[in-house]
C-alpha cells in the first residue's frame, strides 16, 4: 500500500479549496439578498433603499428584499447590519448617524464595524439667512459671528442631528466656537425656515430643496452649500469652499454597506452593480424628482469619507457637550 506525497496532497487540497471558494464567490449572488433599512417605511431612506433594491435586482438577477429595522434613532437597524454574516446576503443602507452613535453614547457601533460598498446620496447642508438680514455673502456673516459671540441663533433640527453637526462643524473649522451660536431646536427645516423668515432666528441649516420655496418667494437667502462643488440644480449658490478656501462637504448621506469582513470580490461585485444602478436614468430621475442629492463614492472612497465624518463628529459632539 502506497501513500501520496503529503506536501503534494496538501498543495492540491489547498488549490482545490481555493478554486471552490473562488467559483462560489464568482457566482455571487446565488440566492435573495436582504437590505436592512434602519428607518421606517415611507421615509426618505426607505424610498432610496427601495429604488436601489429594484435596480440591484436587475443587475444581480436576484430578489433584494428591503427590511425595515427601526428603533433607537436608527440604532436597531444599524446594529443589525454589523451583526450579519459577512457573506453578502445581508446588506444595509447606512445613514450619517453611524458616525455619531459611539460619540454621543447611544450605541458602541461605528463605521468600523461595516464594509463600505458605495455611497449614493449626499444631501448637503446649506447656510440660510433671512432675506432682510443684511448679509449678502457667507464671509460677511462669518465676520459678524466672530465679532459678536453669543449674539446669534440657529435652527433647523434637534441637537446632534446630521445638519446640526454639519453647521457646527463648519463653524469649528472656521475657528468659531459653535457654542457661541445658540441652537433653537425645531422639528426639521420647515418650522426653522418659518422662524427665520419671521426674524425669530438668525440662521437655519437645511438642504437646498427644503429652502427652495422660501428662497424663490424672496423671504430667505442661501449664502452657501456645504458640498464639494455647486449643485447642478442650484448653480447660483456657491460652495463654502469657494468663499473660505477650506473644503467642507457635510449634511446627511446614505450608502450601501455590509458587515465587517465582507470578501473583497463580493464587495467589488456589489459596488459594480450599484454603480450601474446609480448611473441609470431611472435612479437619477427618481433622486432628482424626490429632491435627493446624488454623490458617488466607491468602496475605498466611501470608507475614507465615513472615517473623516466620524473624526469630525467626534470633535464637534465633544465641543457641543453632547458626548456621553
Amino acid at each position: 500500500m502506497t501513500f501520496p506525497n503529503k506536501p503534494l496532497a496538501l498543495s492540491v487540497g489547498l488549490l482545490t479549496a481555493a478554486l471552490s471558494v473562488g467559483a462560489a464567490q464568482a457566482d455571487f449572488p446565488e440566492k435573495p439578498i436582504q437590505l436592512i433599512v434602519p428607518w421606517s417605511a415611507g421615509g426618505g431612506t426607505d424610498a432610496v433603499a427601495r429604488q436601489l433594491a429594484s435596480g440591484l435586482e436587475q443587475e444581480l438577477g436576484q430578489t433584494v428584499n428591503v427590511v425595515n429595522r427601526t428603533g433607537g434613532a436608527g440604532v436597531v437597524g444599524h446594529t443589525a447590519m454589523t451583526m450579519a454574516d459577512p457573506n453578502g446576503y445581508t446588506l444595509g443602507l447606512v445613514t450619517a448617524e453611524i458616525t455619531t452613535y459611539r460619540h454621543i453614547g447611544t450605541a458602541p457601533i461605528s463605521y468600523e464595524d461595516l464594509s463600505p460598498i458605495a455611497m449614493i446620496n449626499l444631501d448637503s447642508a446649506a447656510f440660510n439667512v433671512s432675506a432682510d438680514s443684511g448679509w449678502e455673502s457667507l464671509d460677511a456673516a462669518l465676520e459678524d459671528i466672530k465679532a459678536n459671540p453669543n449674539d446669534y441663533t440657529v435652527s433647523g433640527s434637534s441637537p446632534g442631528a446630521a445638519y446640526h453637526l454639519a453647521f457646527a462643524g463648519f463653524l469649528n473649522q472656521q475657528g468659531i466656537d459653535p457654542n457661541t451660536v445658540a441652537l433653537v431646536p425645531s422639528e426639521g427645516a420647515a418650522p426653522g425656515l418659518q422662524e427665520l423668515a419671521a426674524d425669530g432666528v438668525d440662521f437655519v441649516f437645511s438642504s437646498l430643496p427644503e429652502s427652495e420655496s422660501m428662497r424663490s418667494s424672496g423671504r430667505v437667502d442661501t449664502l452657501a452649500v456645504f458640498a464639494d462643488e455647486r449643485l447642478e440644480a442650484f448653480p447660483d449658490i456657491p460652495t463654502s469652499e469657494e468663499v473660505t478656501g477650506d473644503p467642507w462637504a457635510a449634511g446627511t448621506w446614505r450608502g450601501l454597506v455590509g458587515p465587517e469582513g465582507l470578501p473583497d470580490d463580493v464587495v467589488a461585485r456589489l459596488a459594480e452593480a450599484t454603480q450601474k444602478v446609480y448611473e441609470s436614468e431611472d435612479f437619477q430621475t427618481f433622486m432628482a424628482n424626490r429632491g435627493f442629492g446624488t454623490a458617488w463614492r466607491g468602496p475605498d472612497a466611501f470608507g475614507e469619507f465615513m472615517a473623516e465624518a466620524d473624526a469630525n463628529n467626534a470633535e464637534i459632539i465633544d465641543k457641543l457637550g453632547l458626548a456621553e
